[in-house]
Formats: structure tokens, sequence, C-alpha cells
């Protein structure tokens, strides 16, 4: 009998394992996750760029800054970090930065002093006459059981979006920002390439893992459920994955975030008579001296459904 498949997380408690600062962790996961787009899949065009194999001089990087993280430390700065795009991006700039490839990062480009065009996300060296143009984004889908296995049903968590209609911004406006006319003053060379990185992770109704042309093979992926389904979760000790942990699987060395399964759905319980947004949970286990994520999954309210079905609804009439 074949071994089961080791999970991301097992893989990334394994390869990482040794790092113990959050913000070293979450960028080893930017760059060590597989991308959610499958770069060989021909209706991408070779427009989808990916981080590459981790190299043993990027393991000792990686090491060295945790041991001594004030570099990173100072390029992120004092902000609070809100908004986990922005943070992921700091993230991505710093290591850019630092392996001597960045130009500029967050270049805005304008047509006027109140008319935005657009941003570019990098500018990174690409030779002596050339820059690359890298679109980032690190996005959280939920598949929309009834939606089809199309990418308009990969939908965040607040049924505002949805993987089709960002990847549909990236292709057809920002990836072409390069050869707007008010952007050429501001390049210091012309864009040789202009592609999109995508990292992510996929979370499916429990039990369903369907295939979708497209996306990578093995990208990262958990489950949802609703608030009812709760007690069909497997695990015994649960949390709630605060924003900016929502990257790198979850690694703690004591237990104060940890909840039993009846705690877990009384504070989710709490929550959804105020708020309609899905939350992301972890369930952990204890490895001597320290906690590590098993899975992880968004539980949704329990007319989730019902929401995503109107919002279907009018999509397909139009609006």
């Amino acid at each position: 009998m074949e071994a089961p498949a080791e999970s991301y997380q097992q893989g990334f408690h394994r390869r990482w394992g040794h790092l113990r600062r959050a913000r070293v962790r979450a960028l080893a996961w930017l760059l060590d996750a597989p991308d959610l787009l499958d770069a060989q899949d021909p209706q991408w065009a070779g427009r989808i760029a990916t981080t590459g194999p981790v190299t043993p001089a990027l393991v000792d990087w990686l090491t060295r800054l945790d041991h001594d993280p004030a570099p990173l430390d100072a390029a992120l700065g004092g902000k609070i970090y809100t908004r986990l795009g922005l943070y992921a991006e700091k993230l991505m700039a710093f290591y850019f930065a630092q392996h001597g490839r960045l130009v500029a990062h967050g270049l805005q480009v304008r047509a006027s002093a109140n008319d935005t065009i657009g941003e570019f996300d990098f500018l990174l060296e690409d030779g002596p006459d050339a820059v690359e143009h890298i679109e980032f984004a690190t996005k959280f889908y939920l598949l929309d059981g009834e939606g089809g296995q199309q990418f308009d049903a990969l939908v965040g968590p607040n049924l505002a979006d949805s993987l089709g209609l960002k990847m549909r911004k990236v292709f057809e406006r920002q990836l072409s920002l390069g050869a707007h006319p008010a952007a050429r003053p501001l390049l210091p060379r012309p864009v040789s390439k202009a592609r999109a990185l995508v990292k992510g992770w996929l979370f499916y109704p429990q039990g369903s893992w369907p295939q979708m042309q497209g996306i990578a093979a093995g990208h990262c992926r958990g489950f949802w459920c609703a608030l009812d389904e709760v007690d069909g979760l497997d695990g015994e000790e649960f949390l709630i994955l605060p924003r900016l942990q929502w990257l790198a699987p979850f690694k703690a060395a004591s237990s104060t975030w940890m909840m039993s399964r009846a705690q877990l759905r009384a504070e989710l319980e709490a929550q959804f008579e105020t708020s309609s947004t899905p939350v992301l949970v972890s369930s952990v286990r204890y490895e001597p001296g320290k906690f590590e994520e098993i899975e992880r999954g968004f539980i949704v309210p329990n007319d989730w459904r019902e929401r995503a079905a109107a919002r279907r609804m009018v999509k397909a009439l139009g609006g």
C-alpha cells in the first residue's frame, strides 16, 4: 500500500521548520510555494512568471535572515500592515532588492494629477537594455461548487472578486501598461516582457479536489465549509488565522491561540452575528516544543451558498 502523499503543510514544515520568525517564514512561502497558475498552459501565452526552484544559496540566505532579521525589519518599517497584498508585495520587493534585481516597486503611471492610468508592481533588471514588468498577486479563492469549474467560479471569500475577473484585469489591462504613452517617460529602459506572478491558496468544498486547466497541479489548497459543518472537521485543536498569517503554514511555540472545536464554533457563531466575512481557520497539532498547522480552510456563514447563488444569477443577467 502506498504511503499517502505529503501535504503542502508537511513539506513546508520539513523544509522550513528551522525558521522561527513569521516574516521570514512568509517570505520563504512566497519564494517556495507553487505558483497558482500553470506557466506551461497555452492559454497564458507564456505570460506567467515563476519564482523557480529553491536553491541551497536561497536556503542559506533565508536562514541568515532568520538569525538576523534587521535588514527585513528595516525594509518593512514600523508600519502596521492591514492589507495582506501590500505586505506580500513589500516582502517580495525586499527579496528583489537584496538580490540586485529591483529597478522600481509600485511605480504609478498618471495621465494627470487626478488621473491614474495604472501602477507597475515591479520593474526588474533584464539585461543592460531592458526591464521586466512583473504584476504580482497573492490570492485566496473558494470554489463555488455550484458555479462549475471555470475561473469565475473561484470567488473571493466576500464574493466581490473572482480568479477570472482578476486574470482578465491583469492580462487585458495591467500587463500592457508599459506600452502606454504616459508610462514611457517613467521607464528607465524599454519593457522587454510583462508577466504575472501569482501565488495563493485555493479552497474547495470538503472532499472535492477537481482539476482545472490553467491551474498548477500542485497549488496550495484547503477546504471550505459552512458553520453548521464545523463538527465534521478533522483535528482537535484549531486557531483563527490572523490575516498576516495567511501566507505560510502556521507555527508557534505556545498554545495561546488554540481552541477546542466547541470554542471554535462558539467564537465563529459570535463573529457571524455581526459580520458575514468568512474566517480562515487552521487545524494544528503539537510536536515537541511547537504547534504546527495540519490543514486550513475557510468557515463561511450558513447563508454563503445562497449568496453565491445570488451572485451567479446577477452575473448571468449581465450585472
